[in-house]
């Protein structure tokens, strides 16, 4: 086996029990390249334990139940999140708790409705996410923080909702700022399980803050399409994405795709391309594992449910 062969073979087995725990796949009011079964049907031929869907305009927690029920031969498990947006009505205790009740397992504070979001939308003038629609009308800001820069009772409200049923809180597009105020609030809420989203875009986040937010106990996810030769959403190299894994330690980072996108690479392949790179990077497979499965499973709290990870 020459060493191109060997790199593939050690890919296809990290592959083997890989979690994608952020996923854009459809139906959606974007376009999305795939929808969530072409998504399973490609993450169960390459031996991925799980993937989380996340829309960001409703809780996908009923696609997910009709997958599961009429997809049993796909072997990948499906999990569902909610992203607390306009559409469900922003920080809705009822959509939350509908989520918890049917199974769903992360709940993103804002996206596109994050205030941060829409301040940064407002810089990038020849470029528009590729969530964005003009088929319902702009996304209003959704305060998390009140003038005194305190958690906002319905916010808390949610936080309680999550911790109660040991739900992952996401940062979302939160700026670093506001997570750290809604973090500490979560934690001494009992939120147990916290994840800081893609630090190294939108969200303002210095290696520092990194470094601090993953000392708390958080895991730090970063999208690898943001790292990758031939992603349309590349911003940084492979230097940058090891500057970001030490600061937050290989036991607190994931890797997520973010993909499903059209005209870019499908989350399978954003997938191939990432451990690769971290291959290059100098990571060995017991790290990568860590990055791309195992901590995973720790956060989402499913290490029980996927024998294969153990």
């Amino acid at each position: 086996m020459n060493s191109r062969d060997d790199t593939e073979s050690r890919i296809d087995g990290l592959l083997r029990g890989a979690i994608d725990p952020h996923v854009h796949s459809g139906p959606s009011i974007a376009a999305r390249a795939l929808d969530h079964v072409e998504l399973l049907r490609q993450a169960s031929a390459a031996g991925f334990a799980a993937v989380v869907t996340k829309d960001h305009d409703y809780s996908s927690v009923m696609t997910t139940a009709l997958i599961r029920q009429n997809f049993p031969e796909l072997k990948t498990k499906i999990y569902a999140s909610i992203v607390l947006n306009n559409v469900i009505g922003g920080f809705n205790a009822y959509a939350v708790e509908h989520t918890a009740a049917m199974g769903g397992k992360i709940v993103w504070l804002p996206t596109l409705a994050a205030e941060n979001h829409l301040r940064w939308q407002a810089t990038q003038a020849k470029w528009t996410h590729p969530a964005s629609t003009d088929k319902i009308r702009p996304s209003a800001g959704i305060p998390v923080l009140d003038a005194n820069r305190k958690v906002r009772d319905e916010v808390k409200e949610v936080l309680d909702i999550v911790a109660k049923n040991d739900m992952v809180l996401a940062s979302g597009h939160l700026h670093v700022s506001e997570t750290w105020i809604v973090f500490e609030e979560a934690q001494r809420r009992g939120v147990k399980r916290l994840v800081f989203t893609h630090p190294e875009d939108i969200v303002d986040a210095s290696l520092n803050d990194v470094k601090g937010i993953a000392a708390m106990g958080a895991f730090v996810e970063h999208s690898l399409c943001m790292f990758l030769e031939g992603s349309k959403f590349k911003i940084a190299d492979g230097q940058e994405l090891r500057r970001q894994i030490e600061a937050a330690g290989v036991d607190q980072t994931i890797l997520c795709s973010d993909l499903g996108q059209v005209g870019t690479m499908s989350p399978l392949e954003g997938f191939r391309q990432g451990i690769r790179l971290c291959m290059e990077l100098g990571y060995d497979d017991q790290q990568i594992r860590k990055m791309v499965s195992l901590n995973t499973a720790r956060a989402l709290g499913i290490e029980g449910d996927l024998p294969k990870l153990q």
